[in-house]
């Protein structure tokens, strides 16, 4: 049985070798390798067209006023309606400060991962490299309930934060950092740096680790010191990266991260707190207005085109080198 199988199979490969000799020698080798590269990617190109663009029919209910179950002939279309009250609607303002506010303030310690990287990749050790890698990455792969949880616990009004500082005969915060609507901004993009720290990094250390390090050897040799290595060597050569980066940040001012502040949105922040995912969210599932929330992410898928593209001709301008 064994045997048969085996014939079966070399006589399949005979096959498939006889087609691509002669498909070689009608439209040459180069072509055909370009066209069986073509063939492999083309279930990928299916998957991305059904799911990525085939959805995006569904923006034509931005300029309707649509209610589940209505049929396209049915609908009531209303033009820009949606659109024009994106810039009248007061709440819109008061939540794209809050998105634009921590959003920018992300941006300011983009460098963080950056100098994290620099002095990680200087650890010796290999156990303490692992220990240290294995602390800082952990986070990323925590889900935000979790996080939410053990916030809670140490921050919430009745927290150990809180408990602490009456042991040692503070005033703790009546709310805590929960509900602490003055700093729930610095306390939220403090949670997001602690949770991407480490994942960020990784992306860090694999371009430090790229670089020639023949030119290290050259620097030693000139007498530089770490500073000064770090300084003509490193930066310079993670730059790129850091650019790449900076320009996708740039182009998600408008976007944050909707699970977040899902889970730690409450009364006593929701000024704060309440940004453009989350505003969409609320709308569309709470107030049943879909036509307006699509509105909504056109608008802000349109805004992160435009300021990719504009971070990107800035890029090119300064240094010469940017996305495409």
């Amino acid at each position: 049985m064994t045997k048969q199988v085996n014939q079966v199979k070399q006589a399949g490969l005979n096959v498939r070798e006889r087609f691509d000799d002669m498909i070689r020698s009608s439209i040459g080798i180069k072509k055909w390798r370009s066209i069986k590269g073509f063939l492999r990617i083309i279930p990928f190109l299916i998957f991305i067209f059904a799911f990525e663009y085939v959805p995006l029919l569904g923006w034509l209910y931005a300029f309707c006023d649509f209610k589940p179950g209505q049929s396209w002939n049915t609908l009531n279309w209303v033009g820009l309606k949606h659109f024009q009250r994106f810039f009248t609607d007061g709440d819109v303002f008061r939540v794209l400060r809050n998105t634009l506010v921590m959003n920018l303030m992300e941006l300011l310690i983009t460098p963080v991962p950056v100098l994290f990287a620099i002095f990680f990749n200087d650890i010796r050790s290999k156990k303490v490299k692992k220990v240290v890698q294995t602390i800082t990455t952990m986070p990323h792969f925590i889900s935000w309930i979790i996080v939410f949880g053990l916030s809670q616990a140490i921050f919430d009004a009745n927290g150990l934060l809180n408990q602490v500082i009456k042991l040692f005969g503070g005033t703790p915060s009546p709310f805590g950092l929960m509900g602490d609507g003055d700093h729930v901004w610095i306390f939220q993009v403090l949670l997001g740096l602690w949770k991407g720290l480490g994942w960020s990094t990784i992306v860090y250390m694999a371009a430090i680790t790229g670089l020639d390090q023949e030119l290290y050897d050259a620097a030693k040799v000139d007498g530089a010191n770490k500073v000064q290595t770090i300084r003509y060597i490193t930066i310079p050569g993670i730059a790129p990266t850091y650019l790449v980066l900076l320009i996708m940040k740039v182009s998600r001012l408008l976007s944050s991260g909707f699970d977040q502040y899902y889970q730690f949105y409450n009364s006593l922040v929701a000024d704060k707190i309440e940004v453009l995912e989350y505003y969409v969210y609320r709308l569309s599932f709470s107030g049943q207005q879909y036509s307006f929330g699509i509105a909504v992410g056109i608008l802000q898928s349109l805004v992160a085109i435009i300021l990719l593209f504009i971070t990107n001709a800035i890029a090119r301008k300064i240094r010469g080198s940017s996305i495409v």
